[in-house]
């Protein structure tokens, strides 16, 4: 059964009835109007998903009411009723932003399946709002988690340019959040209802970066076998997100640097310039300083992207914050996984605080999925954490953890989670009787 709000908008009594049979009949709610004038108050106190209209009413005309409805409840569609020989109506209806339009009298049949389209396209219209609302909640600066001076200083900085058009450099280690970073500060612009646009400079050849970023005509190469609009071009009028930019090609720099300086650029393969209105936000975790200076970057590229410079702390320079980080993390898996997980140990904690982090929030993040899948304990504990993060904790605590003892601990916990717990599938595995494995999980006080 259909669901969704009908407006049906005629001043004949009998037509409206029998439509309301009609189309009730497959589960749509029915509001009614008998002029434009009550019409709009429905409008006004419903919240309507598709308005049924006829062209002539006492009031007024249905096709300039399409436009004054779209005008004010532009999620609102409307099919037109429009009387046999006068097509014309329902065209221009059209054009003012109607759906579509029925011929009355040829309408039993077609008037169901023409609603149920309607309607879909209202409800496509609605997830992309929510997608967009839930993209725009993700990417905010309110959503950079966060309580170390580091993280704060970096995040009021990005406030303070994001409203601006000057080119960003976001300088860190790899896994640092810089693309969510890029991502806030193109939401946190006049630019947030346009693209936003991302690329990795260190994943293509030369080539194909090219033909990536600024796009080429036909025939410029073989297999360029008709034009394609490059990223720069894509993002017009938003932004584009150059990361690793310290690995781009030398003789790409000089390209780059022209939309930076003119705001255009020039196809591979064309001889006219292309005009764009696009903010530049670039990346590296490399010394772009030291490139310069070693001849692999070009110093001219190099301050017009050196115009506001964020650096992002890596997860080590901020300990404080894993806690809130892991918290996080923790909540988003267990209900991807609709597991019901309540916290993490005290000992789970400490091997997080005491791991060096060397993937900063990426390699935290895939930590943090990896046990909410092993975890067969509301909390989470040490034996979920890969096995080279509890070995590494135990180097800084003393050389009897490396002991026998330590091993098979480590060993058969592994294993057990492996089975999901399955006390006789686990003692095959290790070849050994059942009554050995429960003695060891008892004298272990191992999760199970």
């Amino acid at each position: 059964m259909s669901t969704g709000n009908i407006l049906l908008i005629d001043d004949e009594d009998k037509l409206r009835t029998l439509l309301k049979r009609i189309i009730s009949l497959d589960g749509f709610t029915i509001f009614e109007a008998n002029s434009l004038k009550a019409a709009n108050k429905v409008l006004e106190k419903e919240h309507i998903d598709v308005a049924l209209c006829d062209v002539k009413l006492p009031d007024g005309n249905g096709v300039e009411f399409t436009q004054q409805v779209k005008s004010r409840f532009p999620d609102v569609e409307i099919i037109i009723t429009t009387a046999y020989g006068n097509i014309a109506d329902g065209v221009q209806a059209m054009k003012n932003g109607a759906f579509d339009y029925l011929l009355k009298g040829d309408d039993n049949d077609k008037i169901i399946p023409l609603l149920e389209k309607a309607i879909e396209k209202v409800r496509l219209h609605k997830r992309i709002e929510q997608l967009e609302k839930q993209v725009g909640k993700k990417y905010s600066f309110e959503n950079i988690l966060g309580e170390s001076s580091l993280i704060i200083e970096a995040v009021n900085l990005a406030k303070k340019v994001a409203p601006t058009d000057a080119t960003v450099l976001l300088l860190g280690e790899t896994g640092t959040g810089k693309e969510v970073f890029a991502q806030s500060i193109h939401n946190g612009s006049k630019r947030a209802g346009k693209p936003f646009l991302a690329l990795n400079c260190s994943a293509f050849g030369k080539e194909l970066l090219e033909s990536e970023i600024f796009g080429h005509k036909a025939g410029a190469f073989t297999g360029a076998i008709k034009d394609k609009r490059g990223l720069i071009e894509e993002a017009d009028g938003g932004t584009l997100f150059l990361d690793e930019i310290g690995e781009m090609y030398f003789d790409l720099q000089s390209k780059l640097l022209r939309v930076l300086e003119n705001n255009e650029f020039i196809k591979v393969g064309d001889t006219k310039s292309t005009h764009v209105n696009v903010r530049i936000i670039a990346a590296t975790n490399r010394d772009l300083q030291q490139e310069v200076r070693n001849g692999h970057f070009r110093e001219d590229l190099f301050y017009r992207l050196n115009v506001f410079t964020i650096q992002l702390p890596a997860l080590r320079e901020r300990k404080k914050d894993i806690p809130l980080l892991a918290e996080y993390f923790l909540h988003l898996f267990s209900q991807k996984t609709n597991q019901r997980i309540e916290g993490m140990t005290k000992e789970f904690q400490d091997h997080l605080q005491q791991h060096d982090w060397k993937g900063n929030i990426r390699e935290l993040k895939n930590v943090m999925e990896r046990a909410v899948i092993l975890a067969s304990t509301p909390l989470l504990t040490v034996d979920s954490l890969p096995l080279e993060m509890q070995t590494n904790s135990y180097k800084s605590q003393s050389l009897s953890a490396f002991d026998l003892a330590s091993v098979e601990k480590l060993h058969i916990q592994r294993v057990l989670n492996h089975t999901k717990g399955n006390k006789t599938e686990t003692a095959k595995l290790l070849n050994i009787g059942l009554t050995t494995l429960y003695r060891k999980i008892e004298e272990f006080g191992l999760s199970h």
